[in-house]
């Protein structure tokens, strides 16, 4: 199973009112383990960059205006996404960001469908937990020290180690949910190996068990061997 982990950076909270995406970070996963793809990229917005993003980002007018604007990447970004799930951090956000800048540049919006919103998995397994993406590095142990700033490619990086924990881990067909259990908990299975298709061939000859026989017969009936079992 494919997987893309995504985070963008924007210049604010709302495209309908011309907030437009700066930054574009995923990573791919391939049956929940990292595969060393990655898709980065950086956008021209083609507007100002308000005080309160830059705060967050640290991503600066200057910085955007040489980079290529969201049409010139969009094709390439599709390309990577393929058809597979999208794992994001408040999914709707970042999908109404995508969505608005692939119609402005022509393209076919993705289906809200394909999402999956760490987020949402996070509160129904921490319900009433701060469930941010610091937050979840904290409970899980992840390193997160690089992370001054928000940045879509560190993010989304951190987010797949977050995302593996609330799958189960790195094995994940490991863990199973449980009928009867609250939504979100989970128990391990233990493992028990099947049943050899044939039994294995003895490993004492025919000489080898005649001779056992004849050392219990000496011990007489008090042996240990001739008690029933």
């Amino acid at each position: 199973m494919r997987e893309i982990v995504l985070d963008t950076e924007t210049t604010g909270f709302d495209p309908e009112s011309g907030d437009r995406i700066v930054e574009i970070g995923a990573v791919e996963l391939l049956n929940h383990l990292p595969t060393g793809q990655v898709f980065h990229v950086y956008v021209n917005p083609q507007r100002d960059m308000p005080a309160e993003a830059f705060a967050v980002h640290g991503l600066s007018a200057e910085f955007l205006a040489d980079k290529p604007v969201f049409a010139e990447v969009a094709a390439d970004f599709l390309a990577f996404a393929g058809d597979a799930r999208l794992v994001i951090h408040n999914a709707a956000f970042d999908m109404k960001f995508l969505n608005a800048e692939l119609r402005w540049a022509g393209h076919r919006e993705i289906a809200v469908a394909r999402a999956v919103d760490s987020l949402d998995m996070a509160r129904r397994r921490f319900p009433g937990a701060n469930n941010t993406l610091d937050a979840l590095c904290r409970r899980f142990g992840i390193d997160n020290s690089a992370r001054e700033k928000h940045g879509a490619l560190l993010d989304s990086e951190l987010l797949a180690e977050v995302y593996l924990e609330l799958v189960g881990g790195r094995q994940p067909g490991l863990v199973l949910t449980v009928g009867g259990r609250g939504a979100g908990e989970t128990v391990a299975t233990v493992y028990t190996p099947p049943p050899r298709p044939r039994p294995l061939p003895p490993r004492i000859t025919p000489e080898e068990r005649a001779a056992h026989a004849a050392f219990v017969a000496e011990l007489g009936e008090a042996a240990l061997w001739s008690r029933p079992g």
